[in-house]
């Protein structure tokens, strides 16, 4: 009885945590701002992420609806990478992926708010740029990104919580007092209001407060639908995951200010959510697609959630629609640094940590299934002085981002990493017997050889897809001809054994290697 009348007397103490809010915030602004000067002669490097955001779905490579009109135009100075794969099927293994150069199987943050494994933390690209004299810099929107961000707060000068860039933010306990322990405090609040069993909990937890508590949340989300019910009629821009509404405006407009008054040379980390669902653009591009379009049917796949073709075109539409709207910001960015002279010595790369799908009766990307939507990502980089386009055709993955962004700043290639230079990035001639991967495993323990997930292997114009330890679907494999049927309608796993035999023998080389040291002695 004791220890519970404390519990229960310390979540109402967390109704006057706003107000300790306040003082906190003050210290914390005061002290923020003092970075590192860095050379000046050094290149700065900005690094944008736009979650959940498919190649498929980008006019960019080709898609029939104009997507990304903005991108197409800015990309004629740029390099454009038409063969990059994410190195895995959500945020946490994307996210890490992207900075530390390595694979969900080196770096293990391959579940829901995973993190990089503890003695490989420090092998990271804001560390790397950091110990060469860099200012590092860093935002998201996205929980799951900002725990991997979090983990790497020794190296990162300015971390801009999500709380100061939102509209609404309901989270109290990580942002705003536990601030040496986030993510515990995040992922132990997030019980709290998400609930327990399905049962919809309120901070405090005192039946009186919470009154008060859920009066105040609801207040607060109706007037702010009301105040920009005719700019985003669907709603605001949000988070599903936590009670977090903004506008992906304010967050350009953020990057904008940090990169104009930045005191040396910079490595920027920004990562919006925007296309990741919920699909919500401003007016402007509301109904711009319906043009009646459908794209090409596909049988359900053995991991069908249900959805109708119906269904799946619906919400394909809106992501479009939210694809053009982020295009546009887009857009905003790379001519107001063009006209104030900010990339004359600045690298820009665009890219994302996973895809989204509308097809097989599945949608979005928190599925067992790694096809093309979800594997193939956009890669797009601008070096200083570039002037024409450049089209590459190579495989690359996001592994390589770190080697290559580290070569242009003159450091040597990262023993820990698992990636290739990107051509235009070294002289070497690109590896035409070169394999990536695609690891989804979130079902698997931490520190264990992988035995349930799927792992998406692209070498050459031939894709294998391997799915194992499923129930029903232990041991089972998928091919296409990425050439002949981008599609992945035609598996070819039974109808070319020789090709199915020499690609899965390379795929279980691969796999054996990295379960080995998993492995029980």
């Amino acid at each position: 009885m004791g220890s519970d009348f404390q519990r229960r007397d310390f979540l109402k103490i967390l109704a006057m945590l706003p107000a300790l809010k306040l003082a906190w915030d003050w210290e914390r602004l005061s002290s923020s701002q003092t970075l590192q000067a860095a050379s000046p002669d050094k290149p700065n490097v900005l690094v944008l992420v736009f979650d959940a955001l498919s190649a498929t779905n980008m006019s960019l490579y080709g898609y029939p609806r104009q997507t990304t009109p903005n991108l197409d135009r800015i990309s004629q100075k740029g390099t454009v990478f038409h063969r990059h794969y994410a190195g895995g099927n959500f945020t946490s293994p994307g996210t890490a992926t992207i900075l530390t150069g390595t694979m969900s199987w080196t770096h293990r943050a391959f579940h829901l708010y995973g993190t990089v494994t503890k003695h490989l933390e420090e092998n990271n690209l804001f560390r790397a740029f950091k110990d060469d004299a860099y200012q590092t810099m860093a935002f998201t929107h996205n929980d799951l990104a900002a725990m991997l961000l979090f983990q790497f707060r020794e190296n990162i000068d300015l971390i801009q919580n999500p709380e100061e860039l939102s509209l609404f933010y309901e989270y109290i306990l990580s942002n705003s007092i536990f601030e040496n322990d986030r993510n515990a405090a995040f992922l132990s609040e997030r019980v709290f209001i998400r609930g327990h069993r399905g049962l919809s909990r309120q901070l405090p937890s005192s039946l009186f407060l919470s009154m008060f508590h859920r009066l105040w949340r609801t207040r607060a989300k109706n007037s702010l639908q009301r105040e920009f019910r005719q700019e985003f009629p669907r709603g605001l821009p949000s988070t599903n995951a936590t009670p977090f509404f903004y506008k992906l405006e304010d967050g350009i407009d953020w990057v904008l200010d940090q990169v104009s008054t930045a005191p040396g040379a910079y490595l920027g980390y920004f990562h919006f959510l925007p296309p990741h669902e919920p699909y919500n653009p401003s007016r402007e591009f509301i109904g711009i697609f319906d043009d009646g379009w459908t794209p090409t049917p596909k049988p359900p796949s053995f991991f069908s959630e249900g959805y109708s073709d119906k269904q799946l075109n619906r919400n394909r539409r809106n992501y479009d629609e939210y694809v053009a709207y982020v295009d546009s910001e887009w857009g905003r960015l790379f001519d107001t640094m063009e006209q104030r002279g900010l990339l004359e010595n600045t690298c820009l790369v665009i890219t994302s940590d996973h895809g989204e799908m509308f097809e097989r009766g599945i949608l979005e990307h928190i599925t067992p299934t790694l096809y093309e939507p979800i594997t193939h990502v956009p890669l797009v980089i601008w070096q200083p002085g570039q002037q024409e386009r450049i089209d590459i055709t190579s495989l690359t993955n996001n592994t390589d981002l770190v080697p290559s962004l580290l070569s242009l700043i003159g450091q040597p290639f990262p023993t820990w990493s698992e990636g290739e230079l990107l051509p235009t990035f070294g002289n070497t001639q690109p590896d035409s017997q070169r394999s990536v991967f695609t690891v989804e495993a979130k079902s698997n323990p931490k520190n264990a050889p992988l035995r349930l997930g799927t792992v998406a292997m692209v070498k050459d114009r031939y894709k294998l897809i391997h799915y194992f330890g499923h129930e029903g679907f232990e041991d089972e494999y998928e091919l296409f001809d990425l050439v002949n049927d981008p599609e992945e309608l035609d598996d070819l796993y039974l109808s070319q054994p020789d090709i199915a035999r020499e690609l899965q023998s390379v795929l279980t080389a691969k796999m054996d290697e990295v379960n080995q040291p998993f492995e029980k002695s």
